[in-house]
């Protein structure tokens, strides 16, 4: 049978399988029997631990909800939904973007989840991700296409949350993996065969601090390098010399019938007192040479491609919320129709803008058609776009937003609502200054998460030697 890989690519085209280890795994297809895979099991052999399957160190193993109403608006009128979406690559659960699941529909399902449970992706190109639910999400609903995983009590959760999330587990779920359908998927059947190395629970607790500290340690420099960007705004109100008003919500006001005039919009929200106040703002900024709507200075590109690599295409989980950088993500790449960008770019979010997706590409590619792309106009030469993007992350522009949007569940700011945001454009040199200060904090920000990556990565690969007899197994 022939394993087909690209030329370079370290893949061995060409490999017998013997019937009997084909009978005996039930699978006589290539995939299956790949040299990575049998060279995982040799390892597994090799551990000086037990070797349980997971379907005998667990209470709790299954499917979650499969919701068939649309989410509810708010935590106020239902309860928390975790989704694969969810599901970070850290280990972490995102909580930005929480759903909710109607409190009638809520109260009658059982599928929910406790601190420290564990959640696996069942389906998708991210399968056997894991993450731990914190205590905030204690008795949250949880998706159908993910398992919650809960240890008996002779086994330390925490310890089979590191374990699940090591190579020596992640391979064993992609070597089960259905890969003739659509989508990559596991079964129950499949997860609860997986084969855990299984220390004393002392090694156990020993090896979970380790990875604890590691992880904390992780958090600590990533939440530094993000409040290097996230504080850039109050930086440039500074030197703008523009002050943001506070946060409005409130729900009845009056506006003069000589501001609807003339306006494209005549809806409330779009004259609600934030967002005028932020204008106001904007106009009367000390260091602000001109203000001029977002249509005079750029112009919106409706480029679209259909055919691309997957490593061109930008989806909205690949940019941070507030940072302006691009996010660790393993989400599944775009299909279909995209839109094309170039370098130096603008990308703004046009689904829910308050989440403050906004990037300066550095490359050209592809990217989600919820991404406004936005060029400079030739002949605006004195408008940097590293300016630009800090600018549409700040907080006067999410003023302005969030009374801009239309759409309940999936908010959006329309292309006819985009083009009148009001951009504060100061002189190049306070351009300049704001735009050294981005870079020198984006420079910090990058060598931070990089230091953590490292990190982070020796300990899981301690975490590993350990379990195949690397040091201190004992």
């Amino acid at each position: 049978m022939r394993e087909r890989g690209e030329q370079g690519s370290g893949i061995k085209l060409t490999y017998a399988i013997h019937l009997r280890d084909a009978l005996k795994a039930n699978r006589v297809d290539s995939y299956y029997h790949q040299e990575r895979f049998l060279a995982l099991e040799k390892a597994l052999a090799s551990s000086p631990f037990n070797i349980e399957l997971l379907r005998n160190i667990v209470d709790h193993l299954d499917y979650g909800l499969m919701p068939i109403e649309n989410y509810a608006q708010d935590a106020q009128t239902g309860q928390p939904f975790i989704r694969v979406t969810n599901i970070m690559p850290s280990g972490d659960i995102d909580l930005s973007d929480v759903k909710y699941i109607p409190s009638a529909t809520a109260s009658q399902s059982s599928k929910r989840v406790k601190t420290d449970d564990i959640i696996m992706v069942q389906c998708g190109s991210t399968t056997g991700k894991v993450a731990i639910v914190p205590e905030q999400l204690d008795g949250s609903l949880y998706a159908s296409f993910c398992f919650a995983i809960r240890a008996k009590s002779d086994t330390n959760q925490k310890y089979l949350f590191y374990a699940l999330g090591c190579r020596l587990i992640q391979e064993q779920i992609q070597r089960t993996w259905n890969v003739v359908s659509v989508r990559p998927n596991t079964s129950k059947p499949d997860v609860e065969a997986l084969s855990i190395p299984l220390p004393r629970l002392t090694v156990q607790r020993e090896m979970v601090r380790e990875m604890e500290a590691a992880r904390e340690s992780r958090r600590r420099k990533l939440e530094q390098a993000d409040a290097l960007l996230s504080g850039l705004d109050t930086f440039l109100l500074d030197h703008l010399g523009l002050t943001v008003p506070d946060s409005d919500n409130r729900l009845t006001y009056a506006f003069l019938l000589s501001e609807i005039q003339g306006s494209k919009q005549i809806g409330a929200d779009y004259f609600h007192p934030e967002r005028i106040n932020a204008i106001r703002a904007v106009q009367t900024a000390m260091n602000v040479k001109q203000a001029t709507r977002l249509e005079d200075i750029a112009d919106f590109q409706r480029e679209f491609a259909t055919k691309y690599e997957p490593e061109q295409y930008l989806g909205l989980a690949g940019v941070q919320s507030q940072t302006g950088e691009l996010a660790e993500t393993s989400d599944e790449p775009g299909k279909g129709q995209a839109s094309i960008f170039k370098e130096n770019d603008v990308l703004f979010a046009r689904l829910r803008p308050y989440l403050n997706k906004v990037w300066r590409a550095e490359r050209n590619g592809v990217c989600s058609t919820e991404f406004h792309v936005i060029r400079i106009k030739e002949g605006v030469s004195d408008l940097l776009p590293d300016y630009l993007a800090a600018v549409l992350r700040s907080s006067v522009v999410v003023a302005q937003t969030k009374h801009m949007m239309t759409g309940n569940t999936h908010p959006r700011l329309a292309n006819e609502d985009v083009v009148d945001l009001l951009i504060p454009i100061p002189e190049e040199h306070i351009q300049r200054e704001i735009v050294d200060e981005l870079r020198r904090r984006r420079m910090e920000a990058r060598r931070l998460r990089e230091e953590a990556a490292r990190e982070w990565e020796a300990a899981k690969a301690c975490f590993e030697a350990r379990l195949l007899g690397g040091k201190g197994t004992q």
